[in-house]
């Protein structure tokens, strides 16, 4: 599904692009079950200009969408998991569900979490009404 030209979808695509997807970048997604966001997954899609691949890819990725709710597994170790095929100043954007929804993450235990994975959060976006998105990366210094 493409991303159209309507107001909600400029929208959409400036946030994506606020968050640091850009056209021709490789993005991994991870966490996906039926309550994703398929507006957020296709729009993704439509500004990198491919497909996301999937929690089997192998090869270095520039960002990872990662889709985490409360009852999931530890936030810390999901996070490392999502570092493991990035590339060189890749990122991480994460997807909770929102407050008031089932799953919904506490943005304190995210920022500890992230803190943890030696991450930190560098931006947010307001793209989806079931889930809050969160942009994670490693301090400029590089990974430790």
């Amino acid at each position: 599904m493409a991303v159209q030209g309507s107001a909600q979808a400029q929208a959409m695509t400036a946030g994506l692009a606020k968050l640091g997807f850009a056209t021709g970048q490789i993005v991994q997604e991870l966490g996906w079950d039926d309550d994703a966001d398929e507006g957020l997954r296709a729009a993704v899609e439509a500004v990198v200009g491919s497909r996301l691949e999937d929690e089997g890819y192998g090869d270095g990725a520039d960002a990872v969408l990662l889709w985490f709710r409360a009852d999931d597994d530890d936030l810390v170790d999901t996070l490392v998991d999502g570092l493991t095929n990035l590339v060189d100043r890749g990122f991480l954007v994460l997807a909770t569900p929102r407050a008031g929804q089932d799953g919904h993450v506490e943005p304190s235990e995210i920022e500890d979490a992230a803190t943890s994975a030696g991450l930190h959060p560098a931006g947010v976006a307001q793209l989806s009404r079931a889930w809050s998105v969160v942009r994670l990366v490693t301090p400029r210094g590089g990974r430790r």
